[in-house]
């Protein structure tokens, strides 16, 4: 029996279709096949999309109700724009609050990364896929499970079960796309610490399996930075930073570019190598 790899799939900022991977599953699927030289990808590759900003729709839309109302707002479109963009990760941000937001997300991923558990083994090596501001959750929430597991909110402990997979222990590939890690390491000292990719676990269950974090982004995405050049940590837990141009001909050449990473052949190709070999080491 072979072992299967463990993927999820983060959104960024904003309001996507609930079936917003469903293009990226097919396209690393496809390719995923077609270099193993085989035909049925579900015996090998398990993905779970995590969609998190199911948590704030009903906020969003309760918002935006009592913002207009007795006013006469100019620029709708692009305050709506601002509701569902910045409004995620504001809502998000850690408070001293009981029941945050930052808790409820988390508690969310957790509840995908059971899911994945259920489907994929206990102990299956774990890839996560993160865009934009889907990749500062995931980085937040292997940061607590790594290094501050005192600080895990009540929701996220009460889900999380101790087997490795949901620990974040199996955690091998991390793919960041898009990502504005950059701008949210301005509110630590130094630019702050990152995760150790792969989990510093990860030895206990498979010793030659080697992990990788590519960080892609496009120099027309006002949005995303290289990462790796933040300081002496950064350097060495990032893999690479890896420049690419997302999009097509009305969106390659600026900022809309950020929308478009999980379409673009330079960031499934790398990705798919990724699963490919550590596939291969765990199933030689």
């Amino acid at each position: 029996m072979t072992q299967k790899l463990a993927i999820a799939i983060l959104h960024g900022a904003g309001t996507p279709k609930e079936n917003f991977a469903e293009e990226m599953i097919q396209s690393i699927s496809k390719r995923f096949a077609e270099k193993l030289h085989t035909k049925n990808t579900e015996q090998s590759l398990v993905f779970e999309p995590v969609f998190w900003s199911s948590i704030f729709e009903r906020e969003q839309e309760e918002l935006w109700e009592r913002v207009q109302r007795n006013a006469e707002l100019d620029f709708t479109y692009l305050r709506r724009f601002a509701i569902e963009f910045l409004a995620d990760a504001i809502a998000y941000q850690p408070t001293t609050i009981g029941n945050q937001n930052y808790d409820k997300v988390h508690s969310f991923f957790a509840e995908s990364l059971r899911r994945l558990k259920k489907k994929a083994g206990s102990k299956a090596p774990l890839c996560v896929i993160s865009h934009s501001l889907g990749s500062i959750i995931a980085s937040n929430y292997f940061f607590d499970m790594q290094y501050r597991q005192g600080s895990l909110g009540d929701l996220t402990k009460n889900i999380v079960e101790d087997t490795p997979l949901e620990k974040g222990d199996t955690l091998t590939l991390f793919y960041t796309m898009g990502s504005p890690m950059a701008l949210w390491s301005l509110r630590y000292i130094d630019f702050g610490s990152p995760i150790s990719v792969p989990s510093p676990l990860l030895n206990n269950y498979y010793p030659n399996l080697k992990g990788e974090w590519l960080n892609f982004y496009d120099k027309d995405d006002v949005l995303s930075f290289p990462l790796k050049a933040l300081n002496d940590i950064f350097q060495t837990h990032v893999t690479d930073d890896v420049a690419v141009n997302a999009g097509g001909l009305l969106t390659s050449w600026n900022p809309l570019s950020h929308i478009k990473y999980s379409s673009d052949n330079d960031v499934i190709e790398p990705i798919v190598d990724g699963l490919i070999r550590t596939w291969d080491e765990i199933n030689s």
